[in-house]
């Protein structure tokens, strides 16, 4: 069973810049490919970041801004030029296998408790 634990959230301005962390036991981000999600109240969980061993994925809204990087128990989220609307719940994830998508949060059977990123204007 893997688990997992994020860290790193926090409060920032506009503009300004976090990094979320992922520690992971009980198993590898090598054989467990890694995500991050998001969550803001009131609305659906949203894909983030993925990494595996074709590259990463980002969707448009945070491309060019947030960057995934992978170790073989950790991976990392660069958040730069943060937004109001970037302030979620973060949450890393894994996947038992790569042939699930890696931009559907079903594909994922691995999941931290969060941490909180909340971006003021």
């Amino acid at each position: 069973q893997v688990q997992l634990v994020e860290s790193g959230g926090g409060s920032v301005q506009a503009g300004g810049s976090l990094s979320l962390s992922c520690a992971a036991s009980g198993g590898t981000f090598i054989n467990y490919p890694p995500g991050w999600f998001r969550q803001a109240p009131g609305k659906e969980r949203e894909f983030v970041a993925a990494i595996s061993w074709s590259g990463t994925y980002y969707p448009d809204s945070v491309k060019g801004r947030f960057t995934i990087s992978r170790e073989k128990n950790a991976v990392y989220l660069q958040m730069n030029s943060l937004k109001p609307e970037d302030t979620a719940l973060y949450y890393c994830a894994a996947r038992p296998d790569f042939s699930r998508p890696y931009d559907q949060h079903t594909s994922y059977s691995f999941w931290g408790q969060g941490t909180q990123v909340t971006v003021s204007a």
